[in-house]
Order: C-alpha cells, then structure tokens, then sequence
C-alpha cells in the first residue's frame, strides 16, 4: 500500500471516530425540552391520523357486515372480525395518545419552569450587583444627613417668614381704628351742615270754638 494510501486511510479513520464521538456526545447530552416537545406534537399527529384511518375502516366494516348478514353469512362474520380488531387498535391508540399527551403537558410545565426560575436567577444576579456598591451604613448616614438638612431649611423658613420690629396689642389698634371712624363721621357730619335745629317759637293752639266743637261731636258718639 501507498503512503498516499496509507495516509487518506488514517484521514477517513480519524475522520470517522471524531464524527462518531460526536455523535455519542449528542447523545449522552439527550434532546432539548423543545426538540422533545415537538416530537411528541408529531406523534401526537401522527396518531390522530392514523385514529381518522381506523374509524373510516371500522365504518366500511360494519357496512360490508350488514350487506352480507343474510346473503353471505361467511363474509359478514369476517368483516365484524376485523371490525373487532380495528377497535381494538383504536382502543389502543387513545391510550397511547393520553400517556403522551399527559408527558408532553409535563415537560411543557417543566421547561416552564426551568425558564422561569432561570430569569429570577438572573434577576438575583443582576440585584446583586447593583447592591454591592451599597453599604447599609452609609445609607442610614445619608437619611441622617437628609434629615438634619430638611430640620436646618425649616428653621431658615420660619426665620425668614418673621415679622422684624417690636409686636403692638391688637386690641389696642382697634381702638385706635375706632377713634379715627368716629373722628371721620363727625367730620363728615359737620360738612354736610350738622344736624337740623329745633324750633324756637311755639306752635299754633287750637281755638275755644273748635276745641267746643270737638268735645260736642266726642258725647254724640259716646251717647250712641
């Protein structure tokens, strides 16, 4: 044999076993969650198809069994044979589909969940790290801080909002105020003239006829 020979020899064999370790490597790590969940969607498929089949020949059998009860009682006994057997599968069949159904709703739930705790993993990760350039201590000393500076401002508030200068009795201005409304009216009084001025002179008395005349008309009405 060739040395060229010998060489593509030893290629292909090395070649073949690091395609074949590769493959034992596929193998022992085993299919994804999704790659198993879509097989067993397949299967499921598949199995449902082949339910439709076995209906429809069920069907045909149980006609070719009535057509023949009374003509060819051979062949309608036949045909409830296989009709029997086609149930029998088919009673098979729904089994099988509820076991996978069942293990496909599992390891949906559990990829679900594997996902899941994989992003609060993630999430921990991630709070981790923003926290440890905090210190608790430091913390309590910066609201310490934010509070003594929050009293400070109030204070420069109140401060600022004080009246300057000596503080009067209130009572005491109103009466002042009063004194000054008095003072005003008076004034106000004396330019419009003051008040009006009373009589000097006597009024008019009523004369003797007319007083007669009235104590004469006053017994008239008493005496009715």
């Amino acid at each position: 044999m060739s040395k060229i020979a010998k060489l593509f020899k030893g290629s292909s064999s090395s070649s073949s076993s690091s395609s074949s370790r590769s493959k034992h490597h596929r193998s022992r790590g085993g299919p994804s969650p999704q790659e198993a969940i879509h097989k067993l969607r397949e299967t499921e498929e598949m199995l449902t198809k082949k339910q439709d089949y076995l209906e429809k020949r069920i069907e045909q059998e149980l006609m070719i069994a009535k057509k023949n009860g009374t003509k060819n009682k051979r062949a309608a006994l036949q045909a409830l044979k296989r009709k029997k057997r086609l149930e029998q599968q088919l009673t098979q069949i729904d089994g099988t589909l509820s076991t996978i159904e069942f293990q496909r709703e599992a390891l949906e739930n559990s990829h679900t969940n594997t996902e899941v705790l994989k992003n609060m993993g993630f999430a921990a990760k991630a709070m981790k790290q923003v926290h440890e350039n905090m210190d608790v201590d430091k913390i309590d000393d910066l609201m310490q801080d934010i509070t003594e500076q929050q009293d400070v401002a109030q204070e420069i508030s109140e401060a600022i909002s004080r009246p300057f200068g000596e503080t009067f009795d209130e009572d005491e201005l109103l009466a002042e105020l009063a004194e000054l409304e008095q003072e005003e009216l008076e004034e106000s009084m004396k330019s419009m003239g003051g008040l009006p001025s009373v009589p000097s002179s006597k009024l008019p008395t009523a004369r003797p006829s007319q007083r007669a005349s009235k104590y004469n008309i006053a017994q008239a009405y008493n005496s009715k």
